[in-house]
């Protein structure tokens, strides 16, 4: 259902270096760019996270209640996922656990304020 999502940046060089490391965790790749654009994919007819300087001028801002989720397959790459985008400048906005059963995630900003969070969903 979802094709892609975009989150504003203020600056593009540093948003693309943070996005390319750390999406390079859940083996993505870059699959649209241009100097105002950049987006990423696990492969073809996923879905894609860009980021996009905001075309109609005006500075970006954060979404209050948008949180992108990135889902991944075990709590391992949640924790590494965490840990790397903390690594990377982004902000804690609550660390690696359970959350209810069978749902382990994490949550974090990036660079610009764009509140994420990565988890994984298990049987019980």
């Amino acid at each position: 259902m979802i094709g892609y999502v975009t989150l504003g940046t203020k600056d593009m060089g540093k948003s693309t270096a943070y996005y390319d490391d750390l999406l390079a965790l859940l083996g993505a790749k870059r699959f649209m760019s241009s100097d105002r654009f950049v987006a990423w994919t696990t492969g073809p007819g996923k879905p894609g996270l860009s980021i996009a300087l905001p075309y109609d001028g005006n500075p970006a801002t954060v979404g209050n209640g948008v949180m992108v989720a990135l889902g991944v397959s075990s709590n391992d790459k949640v924790d590494e996922v965490y840990k790397r985008a903390l690594e990377l400048g982004g902000s804690d906005e609550g660390e690696p656990g359970e959350r209810m059963a069978g749902f382990y995630a994490a949550y974090f900003r990036d660079l610009d304020g764009n509140k994420l969070n990565c988890f994984c969903m298990t049987q019980g």
